[in-house]
């Protein structure tokens, strides 16, 4: 354990772009990407919308993934890791609402104890996240949104009232992304979180190729990791998991850090069975 300066590493970008249906999301996402990239064969589209990334094929050459019904989340990690080995450099996951759907659809027909089972698919669900976070590309994720409502109680009844949009994924996703925008029908954008502060505060805009620029110019703000960061990193590791997802995060020092990560396991092998 060790006190360290704080200080900004270079980062791959991981984005949710929610609205309803007609917001722009899937248009939005491709101009975003090349904005990151400034070349369409480096961006891939995992598309689940029946083909709809091809409507706008006349902007560039960029590479589509068709993702069939069931939507496992092993069919999205897949497809990812594809990307990843053919040199990909953004992907758009549009969108990752189907994969949610496909978790609950899955728990729903399950028998027997309900918590148990919510376990098992949720770990599923978890392995699908980890690989979306821990790509090395930059991730853009579109989500589906719907009406929401609350029921309040007026003159002795309760009523639904509607209380705005709500996407349709697994609660408090957006905490996992660096930047989340809402789209409304006008094709308008407004960042409903946003870590890199670049948007903090602006007025609501079209998303353009100039959007993926000032992100990709944060994303290379940062210092380059080194090895001693990735090895300190190593040795705070507290799980198996927490170890996995670092590996992944760093696949350019997979080589020459080997010998660590493969002590640093062992080391919480052992201290697992120690405690069970």
């Amino acid at each position: 354990m060790n006190l360290q300066r704080a200080s900004r590493k270079k980062a791959k970008i991981k984005l949710c772009l929610q609205g309803p249906s007609g917001s722009g999301k899937t248009y939005s996402a491709l101009l975003l990407a090349y904005g990151l990239c400034n070349d369409w064969s480096k961006i891939a589209v995992i598309d689940t919308e029946n083909h709809s990334a091809e409507l706008y094929s006349h902007l560039g050459e960029y590479n589509v993934i068709q993702l069939e019904a069931p939507f496992t989340p092993e069919s999205y990690i897949k497809a990812i890791q594809l990307c990843e080995q053919s040199g990909i450099q953004v992907i758009i996951l549009d969108s990752i609402t189907h994969e949610w759907e496909h978790i609950l659809e899955t728990h729903a027909s399950l028998t027997g104890n309900s918590f148990t089972n919510w376990q098992k698919v949720g770990l599923r669900h978890k392995s699908f996240m980890q690989a979306m976070l821990s790509s090395k590309a930059h991730i853009i994720a579109t989500i589906r949104t719907k009406q929401d409502y609350v029921i309040n109680e007026r003159n002795g009844k309760l009523v639904p009232e509607k209380v705005g949009l709500k996407a349709i994924q697994r609660e408090g996703l957006d905490y996992e992304f660096t930047v989340v925008f809402d789209l409304n029908m006008k094709n308008n954008a407004s960042s409903s979180k946003d870590r890199t502060e670049v948007f903090f505060g602006k007025p609501e805009h079209i998303i353009g190729v100039e959007t993926g620029r000032s992100l990709l110019n944060w994303c290379n703000e940062g210092k380059e990791i080194s090895v001693s960061d990735v090895s300190s990193k190593i040795n705070n590791c507290k799980t198996i998991s927490e170890l996995i997802t670092l590996f992944k995060e760093v696949p350019q020092f997979n080589e020459s850090l080997k010998p660590d990560f493969e002590k640093k396991k062992r080391e919480l092998v052992i201290s697992s069975n120690s405690i069970n």
